[in-house]
């Protein structure tokens, strides 16, 4: 999870005419404390270094998962980027990536589970890091009703983001240090193909004090105040069960072997995203509502879907190329020779392969799974994706929601979840290492190379969708052959 980029990047986009050196927010979901975000900027030599580290904590199911994200960019004072940092640990997973922009290109190097790739890829045009940003929005002022673009570069992702600004009114807002008097921005950032909305307040030298971002059906608040506030003791926040979508009765196993319709209502304040079409899951339109027909043995791809070279090669957490991924996939797919075959006897390595199913992995890639068997549903699905791609098979990773009849302590429940997809005969096919399979309680919101990054596409959906109605679809009898 991605928790952390979202908010630096609005902080980033948030223009400061007399930026302090230091800046404290404590941060609070649906209310209470989760944690704390750090904002520098210094100049020196010419440059100016701007770092953002959030530092946060959940709980999912009634275990504590920490979050740690720190971003560092470099930039001349006329804010011409220069280089860039991130760290980003989650319950002691860490992903590291640095770079330099030369000759309008970027030099990156990750190390994801031990792995350094070296890449090398157009600096994306017009992207702006924060003090480009921040020079941005000195240019557009405050007066009521401007509104301006910017396409953020967010190095954790290695790409830009499209944010949209609009100046609103002054109101009174009340901070840990009293009311203050301050001027609204609206921001709309598009993601992974999706429009995630925030609010911003800021003084007349455009400091942020207040950040406010609907997630999960709650909000994510940051408000600027010193240091003790800041690093003051989390609270309890359960941010998991915020994201359980409840059913309106129970799903036998013999419903689910056949094909599903949902019907979802939004309790959102904006627009749906996310939900999208595959060969197993078809969407339409109904009025306010949403219809999904899910069918594991539906064939519907177009030509657009077909894999490319990238659904073979090895990507920052499905690490094909390595060694110890190597080997066991050989060792999971034996003599098989077809890519059905390859994939159900990778599918059955995986779900017996990792034996201490838990949910204290925050994430990890394929290779740190390898190195060490444990975690949850995410962790099966980036080894069997892994492990396809290793098998010559193209594979990626479906995230979303799947079908359980009870989860902590809820009965008939939608959960969070990933699994795999590989092209066979055509067409993806879901394999899901997790549960005893992938069947019609599966609703998919993205799919993509594993990276959480991507999973931004259904962060609006969760705790915003609202299961109406539920019913098996009957198949058309066969006709009878004369």
């Amino acid at each position: 999870m991605r928790l952390a980029a979202l908010a630096l990047l609005v902080l980033a986009c948030t223009a400061q005419a007399a930026p302090p050196a230091q800046q404290w927010y404590t941060v609070l979901l649906d209310g209470r404390k989760i944690g704390s975000f750090e904002t520098t900027r210094t100049v020196h030599e010419g440059q100016v270094q701007t770092t953002q580290t959030l530092d946060i904590k959940l709980e999912r199911a009634g275990i504590s998962i920490g979050l740690r994200n720190s971003e560092s960019t470099t930039e001349t004072p006329a804010g011409k980027p220069l280089a860039f940092s991130s760290t980003a640990s989650m319950s002691g997973i860490e992903t590291r990536i640095e770079g330099r922009i030369v000759d309008g290109r970027i030099e990156a190097t990750t190390s994801v589970g031990g792995v350094t790739q070296k890449r090398s890829l157009p600096w994306p045009e017009g992207a702006l890091m924060p003090e480009a940003a921040r020079l941005l929005g000195l240019r557009k002022g405050l007066t009521e009703g401007v509104h301006y673009d910017a396409l953020a570069f967010q190095p954790s992702a290695l790409e830009g983001v499209r944010i949209g600004t609009r100046i609103g009114p002054r109101e009174n807002v009340e901070l840990p240090g009293g009311p203050r008097q301050l001027v609204r921005a609206e921001q709309a950032m598009t993601i992974a193909g999706t429009t995630l909305n925030s609010r911003s307040w800021v003084d007349a030298q455009q400091t942020v004090y207040k950040l406010v971002m609907p997630l999960m059906g709650v909000d994510l608040v940051m408000l600027a105040c010193d240091h003790a506030c800041a690093t003051a003791p989390n609270q309890s926040s359960d941010v998991f069960e915020r994201t359980l979508l409840i059913a309106p009765r129970a799903l036998s196993p013999a419903e689910l072997a056949g094909p599903m319709r949902y019907t979802l209502g939004w309790r959102g304040s904006g627009k749906y995203s996310g939900l999208i079409n595959t060969d197993e899951q078809s969407v339409k339109v109904d009025g306010a509502a949403r219809v999904l027909t899910v069918d594991p043995e539906a064939h519907a791809a177009s030509a657009a879907e077909r894999p490319g070279k990238n659904e073979l090669r090895p990507s920052d957490y499905l690490q094909s190329e390595a060694p110890e991924i190597i080997a066991l996939a050989r060792k999971a797919v034996g003599d098989a020779q077809s890519p059905q075959e390859k994939m159900q006897r990778i599918e059955t390595f995986v779900r017996g392969f990792i034996s201490n199913k838990n949910l204290n992995v925050g994430y990890a890639s394929a290779l740190e799974v390898a190195r060490k068997p444990e975690g949850d549903c995410t962790e099966h699905a980036v080894l069997v994706a892994a492990l396809g791609r290793a098998s010559g098979v193209a594979t990626r990773v479906a995230t979303g929601l799947a079908y359980a009849p009870g989860f902590a302590g809820k009965d008939s429940v939608f959960v969070p979840h990933a699994w795999a997809q590989a092209w066979i005969d055509g067409r993806w096919r879901s394999f899901d290492a997790a549960l005893k399979g992938f069947d019609s309680g599966h609703i998919a919101f993205a799919v993509g190379d594993g990276d959480p990054w991507k999973f931004f596409a259904g962060l609006e959906l969760l705790g915003n969708l609202e299961l109406k109605a539920v019913e098996p679809v009957s198949k058309p009898a066969a006709t009878p052959a004369h």
